[in-house]
């Protein structure tokens, strides 16, 4: 049996340690200050700390970002072996042109070697960040079961519908300057002084799921959602919570939930440099498996 690979784009919020432990290889997104020299790879927080990339953005940086190069991608695909497989997780179409990227790099590769179809897969997983690390965590789980490359895909083709998040942000000003939402929605939100709550429509597009007064409120929210919406895995309970430099809240999210469900598995993240440069620091989001979102009300 051909050993099983499994990749992502850097916007799945493992730790550069966690990656490495867990062999899953990683094609890095970039990012630039508009007005500075704060710039670099997304490297999963190995060159500089979460806490100073955060405090940039406090001081005035204003980051964008670029999708991995034609040639970091061709090399990641290149870096498979013959007796290898391999499945790459993508940021959602509806923020990114990663997913695009890499099938454009991977066609140009299959014309020398179609084969290649047979051992690589590709998928867009219509979302990214802490719902992507829960999503990555169980394809690391079902290759260690022996589950191949093609196996896997067309598990997370139907998955990446259960996988229910909701998260709070401090505002919306970073995500509307970088074209996620509507400037109006922004400006309205900030009118309001309130804590504004996103997820994912279908098109894992960003949307507006509602506003909490204040961040205890906004993280009541959260547990409250989860509560309500999951499903419990064959493998048991399953949370993912993560924070943009607000350990705090989202540790005080995770033992709340951890008093109602002792049972439950947390996996805690810190938001990486990729989204952080959108969503800014104080974002926390509570993500889990639920109903397939495509039969929701």
């Amino acid at each position: 049996m051909a050993s099983c690979i499994i990749m992502s784009d850097s916007t799945f919020d493992f730790s550069s340690f966690q990656a490495q432990v867990e062999g899953v290889r990683v094609v890095p997104f970039h990012y630039t200050d508009a007005h500075g020299s704060f710039s670099g790879d997304d490297d999963l927080f190995s060159s500089v700390s979460s806490h100073e990339f955060y405090n940039a953005i406090r001081s005035g940086a204003e980051l964008m970002t670029s999708q991995p190069s034609q040639l970091e991608y061709e090399e990641l695909f290149q870096s498979v072996g013959a007796d290898e497989e391999a499945i790459l997780f993508c940021i959602t179409t509806g923020l990114s042109g990663g997913y695009n990227g890499a099938c454009t790099a991977f066609d140009r590769l299959c014309e020398q070697d179609p084969g290649l179809r047979d051992r690589i897969f590709i998928i867009d997983t219509l979302i990214t960040s802490t719902p992507l690390h829960l999503m990555v965590h169980e394809a690391c789980r079902l290759r260690d079961k022996g589950l191949s490359a093609r196996e896997i895909h067309a598990w997370a083709l139907e998955a990446r519908w259960s996988a229910q998040t909701l998260f709070m942000v401090d505002g919306l000003e970073s995500l509307a300057r970088g074209g996620r939402i509507p400037k109006g929605v922004a400006v309205a939100g900030d009118m309001l002084h309130v804590k504004p709550l996103l997820d994912f429509d279908l098109e894992g597009k960003l949307r507006m799921a509602g506003a909490a007064h204040g961040r205890k409120k906004g993280l009541s929210r959260l547990e409250k959602f989860y509560v309500k919406a999951h499903v419990d895995a064959q493998s048991g309970p399953i949370v993912a919570i993560g924070d943009a430099d607000c350990p705090q809240d989202g540790d005080a999210l995770a033992e709340s939930l951890k008093k109602r469900y002792p049972e439950l598995t947390v996996l805690r993240s810190t938001i990486g440099p990729t989204i952080g440069c959108h969503v800014g620091p104080g974002m926390v989001s509570c993500c889990f498996w639920g109903a397939d979102r495509r039969t929701a009300k």
